[in-house]
């Protein structure tokens, strides 16, 4: 396993996270129990969780899972706070995340959404308090775009709060936004990229067609806001080349899109979900097949 310092903390994040979006939510805590197992024992040391995720059922099983297996020195643990960023929202979710993680400290804490009713200035104040009263060690940011995180740095720089350690944005070969602005951002200021959704959720693995039914249960059934990012023009063309990549090659849809996104060196860690072993698995054979492409280039 590849491991890599997140932005400018000193966190070591290995090269796949484990997103936890399924825990409680998708899959029972017995499952979710059991993945979590599987994933430690093949290196992975990131846990993104978030109090949104099956109404803080997600936060609980991970919880339960550092707690029995004693886990909590050797694991990155990341969790966000969403909805209105007020002080006091900000404050009191933090300590029911401590509660529900069974934690004295959350190693990142980041915003889930960019507030738009909420001065800037009192979020990160908020999250500031949170670093001072040994509750937080970093915090970041998710689904911000560049202009909102060069706000918040900005911020950061001039009023001596807290400075934004990371931001998490979905990236895979049709999510492609962050190419132009953000990740040079990132570059230049070292804030670390946690990047999620690499198969698109779902869309590519292949099982998605044009003019075909969604099935029901299935993720763009669930979040059916999902079909107006990927089901485009632009996303079936992506398919389309995905499909001969795989027919020429012999590799599947999933290896090689998540190959794709393990080769962005300007990528911390990308975070994937799992329903069982094998998907940890897909992981990891692709993220071997990335690091052979870049030895021989």
């Amino acid at each position: 396993m590849q491991y890599r310092n997140l932005g400018h903390s000193d966190l070591s994040v290995s090269a796949i996270g484990m997103g936890c979006v399924t825990f409680g939510r998708e899959i029972d805590t017995q499952s979710s129990l059991q993945i979590m197992d599987y994933a430690f024992e093949r290196g992975i040391n990131l846990l993104d969780t978030a109090e949104a995720y099956a109404q803080g059922a997600s936060e609980q099983v991970v919880g339960e899972w550092l707690n029995s297996r004693n886990r909590r020195e050797q694991i990155v643990l990341a969790t966000k706070v969403g909805g209105t960023l007020t002080c006091e929202r900000i404050v009191s979710s933090a300590e029911a995340s401590l509660k529900r993680l069974q934690t004295d400290r959350i190693d990142l804490l980041q915003t889930h959404v960019w507030d738009d009713a909420t001065p800037l200035d009192e979020t990160l104040e908020a999250m500031t308090t949170l670093v001072q009263q040994g509750k937080v060690r970093y915090v970041g940011c998710s689904n911000y775009d560049a202009s909102q995180l060069a706000a918040a740095l900005t911020l950061n720089n001039e009023s001596g709060l807290t400075r934004l350690a990371t931001v998490q944005p979905p990236y895979n070969l049709v999510q492609r936004d962050i190419e132009t602005d953000l990740l040079p951002l990132c570059d230049r200021e070292n804030v670390g990229v946690i990047s999620y959704s690499p198969l698109a959720a779902g869309f590519l693995t292949g099982k998605y067609r044009r003019d075909q039914p969604v099935s029901a249960g299935s993720r763009f059934d669930v979040i059916p806001g999902h079909q107006d990012i990927y089901f485009t023009e632009r996303g079936y063309q992506v398919l389309e080349e995905l499909d001969e990549s795989a027919r020429t090659t012999g590799q599947s849809h999933v290896q090689l899109a998540l190959s794709w996104v393990f080769s962005r060196t300007n990528v911390t860690s990308v975070l994937i979900g799992a329903r069982n072993k094998s998907q940890i698995d897909q992981a990891f054979d692709a993220l071997s097949l990335a690091t052979v492409a870049h030895e021989r280039n």
